[in-house]
């Protein structure tokens, strides 16, 4: 750690302590014989941000946002509180953070959205499903449903 005062290169810490959360507080004191002054610093953790991989091949931070926002169109006048949205929004990001360090595949959070939201609601679940699947036509949409129609489902 560099003085602010003298710049000089070598400091040491006289007392540390926590501050908030995940912040600590070091009281420093500059090593050169002419200065020896003190000081106060700040450590912060710094968070790599997550980054989703897209389709295409590019990468953009993860955003949250964008994950409710998909719900929220799904369950557009749907029988589908915003409490249930959240759970599942905070569900799947829970899940990306446990499972992944540095970068996901969109993919990955799709599927987590898809199936979380085939539990919920099935017609936002067949919403979700149209676009997030790419429906060309109604035959993808029979192709989703079937196992859904199915006796014992």
């Amino acid at each position: 750690m560099m003085c602010p005062f003298c710049r000089h290169g070598e400091t040491k810490v006289i007392d540390s302590r926590g501050a908030e959360q995940f912040v600590i507080r070091r009281r420093r004191e500059c090593l050169n014989a002419d200065c020896q002054r003190r000081f106060t610093t700040y450590e912060k953790i710094e968070e790599s941000p997550l980054r989703v991989i897209k389709k295409d091949g590019t990468r953009v931070p993860f955003d949250r946002e964008k994950i409710r926002a998909g719900l929220t169109k799904a369950c557009w006048k749907r029988p589908v509180s915003e409490h249930q949205i959240e759970q599942i929004v905070c569900d799947v990001e829970a899940d990306v953070y446990e499972n992944f360090e540095v970068e996901v595949p969109s993919r990955y959070i799709g599927e987590k959205v898809f199936n979380a939201l085939r539990h919920v609601d099935q017609v936002a679940f067949v919403r979700f499903a149209s676009v997030y699947r790419e429906f060309q036509d109604v035959k993808d949409f029979v192709e989703e449903l079937e196992p859904m129609l199915r006796p014992g489902k």
